[in-house]
């Protein structure tokens, strides 16, 4: 049986990061989080990286601007796996991966790197609307460096999460069902694909020492989880024993309705209609590139979204 791969863990405090740590804890591998010399008072992180601790990982000290620091990290372990986020939408977050991929390149012990994607396939998203496509322009200029680079490489293809869609039935900004009525985003049939976070973080860490998933992108696509919108509300309805009022709002309506909003909004909107009204998450084939989460790990019981809405119950 080959040795589990040591895995450093960066952006580990984070959304789905935190998810992540544990994952790669449950699985056995030896796991490392990075974590910034300047944390600062954040009482949250630091709790939250003591409680990594206390779990069996190991800690280490680097910043993202720091390269000899970086580099000293990267060399300790088997594989690198990004879950940058920082501030919604901002591209020099994104583009802060780039300092990654130089130390990785610098450091041969590296067998796999996984860049903080997640979402959308963003090698689709060519056609993306402003301001939101430089989000992806920005994901695709890291992918032209890792490759460049010749460093191993993995790309996550998550789809929604869960917490993001389901719970507020498809709707934007909004996290739990509503009581009473639903707004449809146009007819409400466009397919979409629902994941639950800690899902998206087993799914992920159980690529990183399977050669089918090398220089591959990685759709999570859970066959029960790929729903439309009204398929979303009637579970929903089933669960609640009650039937939502539905309205609509066009997809010209929604587009003219995010106009002059502040930048991280807009762009967040650009990307909830390219994947509520456009379908992109679930409107094309898996390619002779990519392998499906769920077909190479069928072992993994994933949560459905009748599972997930009755949480809200």
């Amino acid at each position: 049986m080959m040795e589990k791969s040591k895995v450093l863990i960066v952006g580990g405090t984070g959304y789905l990061g935190k998810r992540l740590v544990k994952a790669s804890l449950v699985e056995g591998h030896e796991t490392y989080v990075l974590y910034r010399p300047d944390i600062g008072p954040n009482i949250e992180k630091v709790q939250l990286l003591l409680s990594f601790k206390h779990q069996g990982a190991k800690l280490l000290k680097a910043s993202l601007h720091d390269h000899q620091t970086l580099l000293n990290a990267v060399k300790q372990v088997d594989v690198v796996i990004s879950a940058i986020a920082g501030v919604p939408f901002r591209g020099d977050y994104i583009l802060s991966q780039l300092k990654l991929v130089h130390a990785i390149k610098q450091a041969p012990n590296i067998r796999r790197f996984l860049p903080s994607e997640f979402g959308v396939d963003v090698a689709r998203m060519g056609h993306a609307l402003d301001p939101g496509r430089k989000t992806f322009d920005d994901k695709m200029v890291v992918r032209k460096a890792i490759e460049e680079a010749n460093i191993p490489f993995t790309y996550i293809s998550s789809n929604g999460f869960a917490g993001y869609f389901l719970g507020g039935l498809c709707q934007p900004s909004h996290i739990t069902p509503y009581v009473d009525s639903v707004v449809l985003n146009g007819d409400g049939n466009v397919k979409g694909i629902y994941v639950d976070e800690d899902d998206i973080a087993m799914y992920t860490i159980k690529t990183i020492d399977d050669p089918r998933t090398i220089n591959k992108t990685v759709y999570i696509r859970p066959p029960e989880n790929i729903l439309s919108q009204r398929e979303v509300v009637q579970i929903w309805e089933d669960l609640s024993g009650k039937e939502l009022k539905k309205t609509s709002i066009s997809a010209e309506e929604f587009l003219d309705s995010i106009k002059g909003q502040p930048y991280e909004i807009e762009s967040g909107m650009i990307h909830y209609y390219h994947t509520c009204f456009e379908g992109c998450f679930a409107n094309f084939e898996i390619g002779e590139n990519g392998v499906e989460a769920c077909q190479l790990y069928p072992e993994i019981n994933y949560t459905t979204a009748r599972e997930y809405l009755k949480r809200f119950l």
